[in-house]
């Protein structure tokens, strides 16, 4: 039986590990936290629809189910020249099979401390709750949302989350009664944000936030956050009690610091089978791997799970486990997501032949509910996975 290491334990990883097992590999699975935490539903989170608990669980009882190994370790070092890993424990071992799921660090800004983020540590979800509990108790105040983007690499951006937290925050002001005395406001560098969406989305987003009485401050790049503004290159300002911030992924240290090979913003550079290019058994899937493709493609978890699933399947033909074609991910590139907004949700969907919102009141917000507790328990193999899902 062959052997593969996989490093990470978000989605991702853990994608990867489920599906080398089913191809009959020996898997050891290397993460620095001991749970998954399911970053679509940390929405809720601050806004006290979900607990922390619902939206994490364990990775041990994941292992035990599905027979591979987990190591609870953090990766110092790696080099493609020799095919090691080395642990900040000190140890080095040499990996022939690996797949790297770290996933990927956030651009730098002038005071990021200022912040807190929905798609960063997910300590910060609990962060989050206790702030906006402040504010509310306060009884009032000015909230800005808002992300950032990559100009190395665009299809780190994560805006998604934003707009959801935010409206998501809103439909909960509102149902305190008290939602006239907050001031909220998104913004972003980019003129368009989620322009990525197409433009039936904009135009349906545009009405939404003039309808919800939210402000906007787009097409200006962020000089720095202070404790209490968002500054921007012109030096204008935009006050907050509580600004919530989503910087672009980009190139972990651990792969700048490597000798990978490596796209402008320090993701890793991969063929359309995901193996990373001139490192033979060696892959990167997920928010480590530079894509190519369509100039609107976006790391979405989706298309993570597609390319761990492609990098089980083709490994497992060059193992000589099974006969078979390799798989692309290129060929799966989309976008798609329930934008969820408290009491109802858009469904969104881009590829090259068409980009869609479609308005889902009431039910979206249930049929997103419902995917996080699939996520769950079709990880934990208690129920089938849904084709496509």
């Amino acid at each position: 039986m062959k052997h593969v290491t996989i490093l990470g334990g978000g989605i991702a990883g853990v994608e990867a590990a489920i599906y080398y097992r089913k191809e009959g590999f020996d898997v050891e699975l290397i993460s620095d936290r001991s749970y998954v935490f399911i970053y679509p539903t940390a929405i809720w989170i601050p806004v006290r629809t979900a607990s922390f608990d619902d939206v994490a669980f364990p990775l041990d009882k994941l292992a035990a189910r599905h027979g591979f190994k987990l190591t609870v370790e953090r990766v110092a070092a790696i080099r493609q020249s020799d095919k090691t890993v080395t642990f900040e424990s000190g140890e080095t071992r040499r990996i022939d099979h690996l797949v790297i799921a770290i996933g990927a660090a956030k651009t730098k800004h002038d005071g990021i401390e200022h912040t807190l983020s929905i798609c960063g540590a997910p300590e910060q979800s609990l962060l989050l709750k206790d702030r906006i509990e402040a504010l509310v108790a306060k009884g009032g105040g000015k909230i800005a949302f808002g992300f950032g983007g990559n100009p190395n690499d665009p299809s780190g951006v994560r805006g998604g989350p934003g707009f959801e937290l935010f409206f998501n925050l809103h439909h909960h002001l509102e149902k305190l009664g008290i939602r006239d005395k907050f001031e909220m406001t998104f913004f972003a560098p980019m003129a368009s944000p989620g322009a990525r969406m197409g433009e039936k989305a904009l135009k349906l987003m545009d009405m939404m936030f003039k309808r919800n009485r939210f402000g906007a401050q787009y097409g200006k790049k962020i000089k720095r956050f202070e404790e209490k503004a968002v500054v921007f290159e012109d030096d204008s300002r935009l006050e907050s009690d509580l600004t919530m911030f989503i910087p672009a992924g980009d190139g972990m240290d651990l792969i700048k610091n490597s000798d990978l090979p490596q796209n402008g913003a320090g993701f890793i550079r991969i063929d359309n089978y995901c193996e990373i290019e001139g490192v033979k058994g060696w892959y990167a899937v997920g928010d480590a791997a530079a894509l190519e493709g369509p100039e609107w493609k976006a790391k979405q978890g989706h298309i993570a799970e597609v390319m761990a699933r492609n990098a089980a399947h083709n490994s497992a033909i060059d193992a000589g486990f099974k006969p078979g074609e390799k798989k692309t991910y290129q060929d799966h590139l989309n976008i798609l997501c329930v934008m969820d907004m408290g009491n109802g949700a858009g469904f969104v969907y881009r590829d090259d032949k068409k980009a869609l919102l479609i308005p889902m009141p009431i039910v979206g917000h249930w049929l997103k509910i419902f995917w996080g507790w699939y996520y769950k328990l079709s990880k934990m193999g208690y129920i089938p996975r849904i084709p496509g899902m």
